[in-house]
């Protein structure tokens, strides 16, 4: 109630670790790589980052999605690696990501051709990781082309080539469909890193999950993980909830009421007259919109959290969202008024349950939260 922003946000970096050991725990043997792409999710990507540095859980390197984001994190993170999960461009880039130490994925054969004329100076050792496409079809190289590239690379010196691949409908295992696509990956990456293993003589170092592998498919850690959704207390599988696993929310946005009127049955509110009030109530006005990051798209009866003399009472979105207000039903709720506080998603309030009513994904709102929404780390 001390603070004086119209809408802030609050990272509990407690949560962060806990979540973090949450992986380790259901990930004993295998490296840990956070991802901590697109600012830490909308989180903070050197304040996230240092958290995982120092945890006790432990993590081998991070993940970011492209170069810029690797220049920006090395600038804070100067010893793990960082692979890079879209690759190099160029030779420049390539040359970066030696000098560096990122470790690029290699998933189209220009990257291939730049790297065969490429050697690391006399010494040292670049870490690639070749990305199979198993079914997700977006990156990734065929089976016959990763296998030849594999082959080819992990002979050289100056090289370790590292197999990958990503899960495309791991979140929903109980449905049929997604278990048979999901087995259907599993098998291709298995076959592509036995072969690999016999061209080589070894079997390269080998990662498949990010978030819903990690919790839902123990056979398929392999060597590294990659977590990202789950480090930040929203759960990657429909139907289960962060708690359910184990998670805490890490972000929690906040906001207040700027006005407090009494509105009669049959009155409307915000553009459009989307909404009707179906009684005499006290209507709430809540200093966010999607202005801040608040999606547009949330639709009547998403909830919200006020803080009132009781403590935290869930009120409902009426009318449509606007861009610096939203306005809310407070029912019978008598004792709130200008000032008192409204939580929108975080603590007490799952962000997955305010994503669905707005069509969306938790990860959707963390990253949309916008630059003028300070972010205040606890």
């Amino acid at each position: 109630m001390n603070s004086p922003q119209r809408a802030w946000a609050t990272i509990d970096l407690a949560a962060l670790r806990h979540n973090l050991g949450r992986v380790r725990e259901l990930c004993p043997e295998a490296g840990i790589v956070a991802v901590v792409k697109a600012d830490a999710y909308g989180h903070g990507m050197a304040e996230c980052a240092e958290v995982f540095r120092e945890a006790e859980a432990g993590i081998c390197g991070f993940a970011v999605a492209t170069m810029d984001e690797a220049r920006q994190l090395r600038s804070s993170q100067p010893e793990l690696p960082i692979q890079c999960l879209n690759g190099f461009r160029d030779g420049e880039e390539l040359r970066d990501c030696a000098r560096l130490d990122f470790q690029p994925v290699l998933h189209e054969e220009n990257q291939l051709r730049l790297l065969r004329d490429f050697r690391v100076e006399q010494g040292g050792r670049l870490t690639v990781w070749l990305k199979l496409n198993t079914g997700m079809n977006r990156l990734g190289l065929a089976a016959e082309a990763c296998l030849a590239a594999g082959a080819e690379l992990g002979k050289r010196d100056d090289l370790d080539v590292r197999l990958m691949s990503h899960l495309a409908w791991a979140d929903e295992l109980d449905d049929a469909g997604s278990a048979a696509f999901t087995q259907e990956q599993l098998l291709a990456f298995e076959n592509l890193h036995r072969d690999l293993a016999s061209e080589l003589g070894a079997a390269p170092p080998s990662s498949m999950s990010a978030s819903s592998g990690i919790l839902c498919l123990p056979d398929a850690h392999y060597d590294f993980v990659r977590p990202g959704i789950m480090l930040y207390g929203s759960s990657p599988l429909g139907g289960r909830s962060a708690a359910e696993l184990g998670l805490r929310p890490v972000m929690t946005l906040h906001a207040r009421l700027l006005a407090v009127r009494e509105v009669r049955a049959g009155e409307a509110v915000g553009y459009g007259a989307a909404w009707r009030f179906p009684r005499d109530t006290r209507m709430g006005v809540v200093s966010i919109g999607y202005a801040d990051g608040y999606p547009r798209s949330a639709v009547n009866g998403t909830p919200v959290l006020v803080a009132s003399g009781g403590g935290w009472e869930r009120c409902k979105l009426v009318g449509r969202v606007s861009m610096d207000m939203i306005t809310v039903d407070l029912d019978e709720l008598e004792d709130v008024g200008p000032g008192s506080e409204v939580i929108l998603w975080g603590g007490g309030l799952d962000a997955d349950e305010v994503a669905a009513r707005a069509g969306t994904i938790a990860y959707e709102l963390f990253t949309r939260v916008t630059s003028r929404v300070p972010k205040t780390c606890l």
